[in-house]
């Protein structure tokens, strides 16, 4: 798999991918996260390429405190051949650029193969809780 930067032509392929792997939710338009992510660090999302098709995604964004890792999908055909793992490695390289001190990610509390890879790659559960509040209904 190659790695590089999202273009505007990858997006109809990686809102697929997002449906494809479950990542939607009817809250957050797909459409739109896309075009908020690329007015913000759009260097860092990244596309992973294989065959001419795009299998995967990462989305990450610095705030100047952490590094945050949204939207890590792979399609369902290409798991466990290490693309999730590649991406995070490259995620962590590009944050760690950055100066970037602490990687952050959320995961469904349900998504126990998720948090079962993130913990493989050396990410541990912390004890907080994730707050949030709609500043613009979609």
């Amino acid at each position: 798999m190659n790695i590089r930067t999202f273009e505007d032509a990858d997006t109809e392929a990686v809102v697929a991918l997002w449906h494809e792997c479950g990542l939607t939710r009817p809250w957050n338009d797909p459409h739109r996260d896309i075009e908020r992510k690329l007015t913000t660090q759009p260097e860092l999302f990244l596309v992973g390429i294989r065959d001419d098709r795009l299998i995967a995604t990462a989305m990450i964004g610095f705030d100047g405190h952490r590094g945050w890792v949204y939207y890590l999908a792979v399609a369902p055909e290409h798991r466990g051949a290490g693309h999730a793992r590649a991406l995070m490695i490259e995620a962590e390289r590009l944050l760690t650029d950055l100066g970037c001190p602490k990687i952050m990610l959320m995961v469904r509390a349900e998504n126990t193969v998720v948090i079962d890879l993130y913990e493989h790659l050396g990410y541990e559960l912390e004890d907080t809780r994730v707050m949030g509040k709609r500043l613009i209904a979609d």
